[in-house]
């Protein structure tokens, strides 16, 4: 073979995700543990169900304040002395919080493991929860709000949620609605912490170079007496009239923009649905990557755009599945059109090619091993398994699942979960220009909105 021709690739090589060592305390913490001795580092997470699906209808946004709040005040030290524990461990600590779960984590050295968990410990079982922190925390939360409103991504995804979830779970972004966060009380947020707050439904994470023993004793001594308090929050289900039908065309105006924010989709499927394998690599054909079809149609051969991807937005409920672009405004009617007509193809009329289907594999095959490089990496993966209730050997089977697909499994999971009949079309921008030419593509008439955020 010459020089100057590459060698030929290898394929994907399965991943075998480390074993997992689970521990329960006496008050039902479930304790995850991985053990990797490659570096003298240990990453701790913890996995609270707390995510903005558990929002009550009225209150949206309250389970981020109150996570928010955690490191606000806790265990009899302030903000800042938190932040300097912390800091004194070589350390920061993420807050994440999102639909489903929030996630708290830290990486430290092994020395350090024990007091950084005593120090998480107080954030979740201790929070001052003082009135001046609230306000405060809650004031920052309101301008960032403000500045939302200006953000035609921000508006777009928003009026999306709104448009296929309605008030069920999903319905609106974790960080909640003006309305809401400025009628929120401290007792709401103290409520919430009561409630979704408790060691039967969380799991500790840890990963890293440390023994299974060490662990226990560790999760004990900063864990063991938490308690279970109040009832904890039932968990909201999707109903029947998720989807409002008022209008599958939504246009938010924004005078004079020069662009328009698109996104177009419908409610699709959890991420235990069993088909998870093929619409992962259907969507990486469709649009989950920058040689997919609707990419290659809309910026390679219209020109409309910079960029154009698909997802499936795998939750623990039903998410969604949602094209996201921008375009120019002159070129939004037909970005729709063209965007609605690839969907539709891939069902049949175009299926999947020879070509797309190896191209598609490869791309998520032959790198997914980089997912599991660190011990953050490793925790993280373990958060998927606890917050979607996953089997151990989840990661074990992505590479042999995606290989395994066959095209015309492709088309069957793309006639079950991509319907163009019920796909909803969100349009931020200027309405003068955009809503005569929405109105001619046979979608039903436009409903100009504003949008609460």
């Amino acid at each position: 073979m010459s020089r100057r021709e590459p060698p030929a690739a290898r394929p994907g090589q399965p991943v075998v995700f480390p074993p997992v060592t689970r521990i329960r305390l006496a008050n039902r913490l479930a304790i995850w543990f991985v053990e990797r001795r490659q570096l003298p580092f240990v990453t701790v997470s913890l996995v609270v169900p707390a995510g903005s699906a558990i929002d009550p209808i009225d209150l949206p946004g309250v389970a981020s304040l109150t996570a928010d709040m955690l490191d606000e005040g806790a265990g009899g030290r302030s903000a800042i002395e938190i932040q300097e524990a912390f800091g004194r461990l070589g350390t920061t600590l993420n807050t994440e919080a999102g639909s489903d779960a929030v996630l708290l984590s830290l990486s430290v050295l092994p020395r350090h493991a024990h007091e950084a968990c005593a120090r998480v410990a107080d954030l979740v079982m201790r929070p001052t929860l003082a009135v001046e922190d609230f306000e405060r925390v809650r004031t920052l939360r309101l301008n960032r709000l403000r500045q939302l409103r200006d953000s035609p991504s921000s508006l777009a995804d928003q009026a999306f949620v709104q448009a296929i979830f309605g008030a069920y779970p999903y319905g609106h972004q974790p960080w909640g609605l003006t309305q809401a966060i400025e009628r929120m009380r401290i007792e709401d947020v103290a409520h919430m912490h009561e409630a979704a707050y408790q060691p039967s439904s969380c799991t500790m994470i840890v990963v890293g170079s440390l023994e299974p023993g060490d662990v226990a004793r560790i999760a004990e001594s900063a864990f063991g007496t938490w308690k279970t308090g109040s009832d904890p929050i039932p968990s909201r289900k999707m109903g029947s009239d998720t989807i409002p039908s008022a209008s599958r065309v939504i246009l938010v105006d924004r005078p004079g923009a020069a662009q328009t924010e698109l996104r177009i989709g419908h409610v699709a499927v959890p991420r235990r649905t069993p088909d998870y394998h093929a619409l992962v690599l259907l969507n990486t054909i469709l649009g989950g990557q920058f040689v997919s079809r609707i990419n290659l149609n809309l910026r390679e051969q219209k020109g409309y755009t910079y960029g154009a991807h698909t997802a499936f937005d795998f939750r623990r409920l039903a998410g969604a599945f949602v094209l996201q672009t921008s375009v120019q405004t002159d070129a939004t009617a037909d970005a729709v059109r063209e965007s609605v007509n690839e969907i539709a193809a891939i069902r049949g009329e175009r299926p999947p090619t020879t070509q797309e289907i190896d191209f598609g594999r490869a791309t998520l095959t032959r790198g997914y091993a980089r997912h599991f490089e660190t011990t953050g990496q490793v925790g993280r993966a373990l958060a998927q398994l606890a917050m979607y209730d996953l089997p151990d050997d989840t990661f074990d089977r992505f590479v042999p699942g995606v290989r395994a697909v066959h095209a015309d499994e492709l088309t069957t999971a793309a006639e079950r979960h991509l319907h163009p009949g019920e796909l909803v079309v969100v349009a931020v921008g200027d309405r003068v220009k955009l809503e005569s030419g929405l109105a001619l593509l046979g979608l039903g008439d436009p409903v100009v909105t504003t949008v609460a955020i």
